[in-house]
């Protein structure tokens, strides 16, 4: 049995609609989530206000004269960056950068790399891995799966010294060293 509201909680929920709350509008949200494996929402967010913030740009960029030497500097240069980023596969012109997405940032994420290159089958277990330090990008062991992987770092991304997953790799592939054993 539910009891009677009072006034003042009538009052309150004359104003609060909770048939069409604003959340619930987050269908989108929900498949990159789950696609990308994100753990946070936050991040979801931060890709989101990045692709708003570049088509923002990409609209000011479009304002200016054709001609304008700025417009064509401030074109080539933020081609340039979503090009070294990974964002966009090609320098052509700028209806490339319209089509940006959060999906976009979603795929220069790291376990999505690693499954690209065939480091993981799922993303789900890349990000385990990299959880658990299993991951080193250079010299430095990444343990963050929301780390965004340029074009020019995406060689150097390997297993950890120390990892018994590239233990097994070497194992497999008879790379193994004596020095190893030690």
């Amino acid at each position: 049995m539910v009891r009677k509201l009072k006034y003042h909680e009538q009052k309150l929920l004359k104003k609060v609609d909770f048939i069409s709350w604003k959340s619930d509008n987050n269908i989108r949200e929900v498949k990159v989530l789950r696609k990308y494996h994100l753990q946070k929402r936050e991040d979801y967010t931060k890709y989101n206000k990045l692709c708003g913030s570049v088509l923002s740009l990409v609209a000011k960029i479009k304002d200016l004269d054709q001609k304008d030497p700025f417009r064509i500097e401030a074109t080539n240069k933020l081609l340039q960056k979503l090009f070294d980023l990974g964002i966009i596969s090609s320098q052509k012109n700028l209806s490339v950068c319209e089509k940006i997405s959060t999906s976009s940032f979603c795929r220069r994420r790291l376990p999505v790399v690693m499954v690209r290159l065939k480091m993981a089958e799922q993303i789900k277990d890349a990000v385990k891995y990299i959880e658990q330090g299993h991951v080193r990008i250079g010299p430095e062991v990444v343990m963050d799966p929301a780390f965004l992987v340029s074009r020019n770092i995406e060689d150097y991304i390997t297993w950890a010294n120390g990892s018994k997953i590239r233990q097994r790799v070497m194992e497999y592939n008879d790379a193994k060293d004596d020095f190893d054993l030690l």
